[in-house]
């Protein structure tokens, strides 16, 4: 009998054959991958060719990355045409290779390191400089350049601090001098430029990482260039020589396209960066008196309205006056007919600046003097005075130029104060729009936090993407101060990232990408005031790009953004500094998508005839593991000088021994049979057929070919360049009365060539005719 299995059992078991419980699926690692292929060469390619390799990376996982990439047999790279995305270094070798510190988002991104809190650093500078230069290195690090001031030729006197560290930046040791020759920067006593006593710098237009300073050698005055990229001296241009009085130059300014200095002659000298050359009928007539304090001048220079405008004084003598120049018409501006007075006798100065009306626009120039009384006092372009509403500046103080930093209309000048009342240090801030002191700016502000207030303030620079001032002076401190408040350090930070994502690739076809996002790594949002913090974005023409700002969470929306190029600058007005140190490094990251990212280089292929082939294989190392990329292989086709040279030697062989006529046999082997050899060996013709490849490269689907004797055909067969091939066959019955005569050729093809036939060689079998 059988049993019935309960309605519910079956379900369960049916149920069960079908369905399994699900089991968790292990997590599969991350893998990067390489790919590469070639462009610029047919296959098979030719000797002398330019082969362009081109390696997509796409990246499983964030951190160090570095693609080695061995320039295979056959081939030499070419040199500078290793193209890297940016953010990576490149080196070129054998191998290649290719390093990037922290991929991103599949190697689809660019970041720049925040730069922290500046602390004061009384070791940075190392003496008395003057100015900060900031300048950024391509990964976002923040550098603060300063040249000592009256210093003499061969002194070392230039010096670079990383404010990331507050350290020396690498690349010493510091100082270094200032030479006329370019090239990397020396080292000890080796120089041949002096530095003035109130420098001031030009930024080249088009490359801002150049500076260009008043130089004094021993022989001239002119227009000195340091690169702070490469870094190192980028060349001299004599404007006036150093003879009699004139011995020295004020710092240098641009008006227009072209940057002007004055000697303390009172001349104008004039240089144009774009032609690197000096200006047509310069030196100019004098604007001001001679000025001399120890061989230096003793003033400085200004620019308003398209005018050149300069302070001359002699300390403890003389009344201290100011000049102006049009560059239109090289000499004096209407309405200065002789210099002015800047202030009462025995005054005198170490500044001139800018004068601005409340809504930001330039209305002259106005110095401040030193003395029992301090004195500062404004011109109009046209020559008729102006009000002064400067404040702070009191009896006996040195007040230097002032950086100047403008947001819209507003328009605020911070002054470098020492001496007098203050002989510490301190800053004191005009803002224009009011003509009053700056607002929550207690000027003038001391610096206590900075080696105990000990500054002797000169100058400062204005860091836009951190929105800090970096303060320097004669205590040879380097200090950040808040530009609102003038607290000391400027609890901020601050990173710009250009990027044009086009530049990622490198092999000339068209890539679609679009920007997802930027975001700030290595940042607790908790730490960061993003209400009081600014991003803003502008295109590759400088064009303002509309954003959302932050996110809570640090990242900023840049989905809606169509501009080829894209720079962002963010400051950061930070709650506390904590992310900074400890070995953190924050940055500033704008993300993308589209294609792996692209290392390219190219080869010439070998000239020599044994190449007949050329294959490159990449590799890699990240996050991830090892890798390797797909193997390309393009062959080579022999040209003109390298084609095989086959040559095919028909016989017969003249012995009347049958023995000597087989392969091997001792012959003779002759191309033609003596008459009566025939009948001797029965009517057969013995034939050798010897091919030889005196050519450079080897053949393949090589046959011999015998119209006559289908014996004598062989192949196929392969011949290396020297080698030779026997073949031994034979015609019988050959009692004919006229003799016969047999050809034979070779057909073959050169390695990664087209098929070829060479020249007919023959042979006589003789009958009784030959005789005749």
């Amino acid at each position: 009998m059988r049993r019935r299995v309960p309605a519910l059992v079956l379900a369960g078991v049916l149920a069960g054959s079908t369905l399994t419980a699900a089991v968790p699926v292990a997590a599969q690692p991350p893998v990067s991958t390489l790919t590469k292929s070639v462009q610029g060469v047919s296959d098979p390619a030719s000797h002398g060719d330019i082969a362009s390799w081109v390696v997509s990376y796409s990246n499983g996982a964030n951190g160090a990355a570095t693609i080695t990439d061995p320039i295979g047999a056959g081939q030499t790279l070419l040199a500078g045409s290793l193209q890297v995305p940016p953010g990576w270094t490149g080196t070129e070798g054998n191998p290649v290779t290719a390093t990037h510190p922290n991929v991103r988002n599949g190697g689809k991104a660019l970041s720049s390191v925040l730069t922290p809190p500046v602390q004061a650093s009384a070791t940075s500078t190392g003496g008395d400089g003057f100015i900060p230069l900031l300048h950024r290195t391509p990964e976002g690090r923040l550098q603060a350049w300063n040249i000592y001031h009256h210093l003499g030729f061969a002194d070392p006197k230039l010096v670079c601090t990383d404010l990331a560290t507050s350290s020396l930046c690498a690349g010493g040791p510091w100082p270094k001098p200032l030479n006329t020759t370019t090239g990397p920067f020396g080292s000890g006593y080796s120089g041949d430029i002096a530095s003035p006593l109130a420098a001031q710098y030009v930024r080249d237009g088009t490359n801002p990482a150049r500076v260009y300073y008043s130089a004094t050698t021993p022989g001239t005055l002119g227009v000195g260039c340091l690169d702070l990229a490469a870094p190192g001296n980028c060349g001299y241009w004599p404007l006036i020589n150093r003879a009699g009085q004139t011995i020295e130059m004020a710092g240098l300014v641009q008006v227009g396209g072209n940057l002007y200095g004055v000697a303390n002659t009172g001349q104008v000298v004039c240089w144009t960066p774009a032609t690197q050359s000096a200006c047509g009928g310069q030196p100019y007539a004098p604007i001001v008196p001679l000025t001399n304090h120890g061989n230096y001048y003793l003033g400085a220079l200004a620019v308003a309205g398209g005018k050149l405008f300069a302070s001359s004084s002699n300390m403890n003598s003389g009344t201290p006056t100011m000049g102006c120049f049009d560059p239109g018409t090289t000499s004096a501006c209407a309405g200065w007919p002789s210099p002015k007075p800047l202030g009462p006798l025995g005054n005198y100065t170490y500044n001139a600046f800018t004068a601005y009306g409340t809504t930001g626009q330039e209305t002259g120039a106005c110095a401040s003097t030193a003395g029992a009384t301090n004195i500062t006092t404004c011109y109009a372009v046209d020559g008729s005075a102006l009000p002064n509403g400067v404040t702070g500046l009191t009896s006996h103080i040195w007040v230097f130029t002032p950086e100047v930093v403008r947001t819209g209309d507003r328009v605020r000048s911070y002054f470098g104060i020492w001496n007098g009342a203050y002989p510490a240090g301190a800053t004191v801030c005009h803002d224009w729009s009011t003509g009053t002191s700056c607002p929550g700016f207690s000027s003038p502000v001391t610096h206590p936090a900075a080696n105990n207030g000990i500054t002797r303030d000169y100058g400062y620079a204005y860091d836009e993407p951190t929105g800090c001032l970096l303060g320097l002076g004669d205590a040879g401190v380097l200090f950040s101060m808040d530009p609102d408040t003038g607290a000391s350090p400027c609890v901020r930070s601050g990173a710009s990232v250009s990027i044009t994502p086009s530049q990622f690739y490198c092999d000339g076809k068209p890539h679609t990408t679009s920007y997802t996002k930027a975001r700030l790594v290595g940042v607790t949002p908790a730490n960061v005031n993003f209400g009081a913090s600014t991003v803003k974005a502008v295109d590759g023409g400088g064009n303002p790009v509309a954003t959302p700002g932050f996110a809570p969470d640090g990242t900023v929306d840049l989905t809606g953004v169509t501009a080829s190029s894209l720079t962002l600058t963010t400051t950061l007005v930070l709650n506390n500094a904590t992310d900074f140190g400890g070995g953190n490094q924050p940055s500033l990251a704008i993300e993308f998508t589209g294609d792996a990212p692209q290392v390219c280089f190219r080869t010439t292929v070998a000239a020599e005839c044994a190449v007949t082939s050329v294959a490159n294989t990449a590799g890699g190392t990240d996050a991830t593991g090892g890798f390797s990329s797909n193997t390309v292989t393009r062959q080579v086709a022999p040209g003109a000088a390298c084609l095989p040279n086959v040559v095919v030697n028909k016989e017969i062989c003249g012995s009347y021994t049958p023995s000597h006529c087989k392969a091997g046999g001792a012959g003779p082997w002759v191309k033609q049979a003596p008459v009566g050899v025939l009948g001797l060996l029965f009517a057969t013709a013995y034939w050798r057929v010897t091919v030889t490849n005196n050519g450079p490269i080897p053949i393949v689907d090589a046959y011999v070919v015998d119209d006559v004797e289908p014996a004598c055909q062989t192949g196929p067969f392969t011949l290396q360049p020297g080698e030779s091939k026997v073949v031994h066959c034979s015609t019988y019955a050959l009692l004919a009365l006229f003799p016969l005569t047999n050809k034979a050729k070779a057909k073959y093809t050169p390695v990664n060539g087209a098929r070829l036939y060479s020249e007919w060689s023959s042979a006589k079998a003789c009958s009784l005719l030959c005789a005749l």
